[in-house]
């Protein structure tokens, strides 16, 4: 629906006409959506952390590690384009989203591809990878995923990406979090700012 400016000083210039011939809204649009995932801790679940806009997906593999690995300590990182993650509806409550997976309708031809699970517990929360599954295609990586992992633990929406699509850190990016492993400079806490205060009012009142 068109809006038409009702202030006499736009129409006297035509600075909708002019607007509308030097914009279009495919110029304007942001630049696409990349999901990223972070490991703390080896051994640690893979675990969403955030989105970065991007031209290409190394370039937000570059944003997503200053983003998501400057402040905190990482061992890994994962980045794929938010349209390559395929998602489930959510559940109601404390439902499990499992409860309304059916059994498969026939047999699967030989599996080609690997798929990434990733669960969300509670809303809120970030999605969590829970491990991997072999299937044709994202009906079948789902109905796998039923198989492998649900526990019963309500799961109120799943995640599926192929991990072909998966952009992700290698052993020469460790070095880049590895540095300083704790990163303690970065909380407040280690400046210990209280306790230097108060040496240095000692040191005054002493003077």
């Amino acid at each position: 629906m068109k809006m038409d400016s009702l202030d006499p000083r736009i129409k006297r210039w035509k600075l909708q006409e002019q607007r509308q011939e030097e914009y279009s809204s495919s110029s304007l649009d942001q630049l696409p959506t990349y999901e990223v995932f972070i490991q703390l801790k080896e051994g640690k679940a893979f675990e969403h952390a955030g989105i970065v806009h991007a031209s290409t997906a190394d370039m937000a593999f570059l944003f997503a590690k200053e983003q998501f690995s400057r402040r905190y300590s990482c061992t890994g990182m994962w980045v794929v384009a938010s349209e390559q993650v395929w998602v489930t509806t959510y559940s109601e409550l404390e439902e499990n989203i499992y409860d309304h997976i059916g059994q498969p309708a026939g047999e699967e031809n030989d599996p080609q591809d690997d798929f990434d699970v990733f669960h969300l517990y509670k809303r809120g929360k970030q999605h969590k990878h829970v491990g991997q599954v072999k299937a044709q295609d994202t009906r079948m990586a789902l109905l796998k995923a039923k198989a492998s992992f649900d526990t019963g633990r309500p799961v109120l929406n799943i995640w599926l990406i192929r991990s072909i699509n998966i952009q992700a850190s290698t052993p020469e990016d460790q070095v880049i979090w590895s540095t300083l492993s704790e990163k303690t400079h970065r909380d407040v806490i280690s400046y210990r700012a209280g306790d230097k205060l108060n040496k240095f009012k000692e040191k005054h009142n002493e003077g």
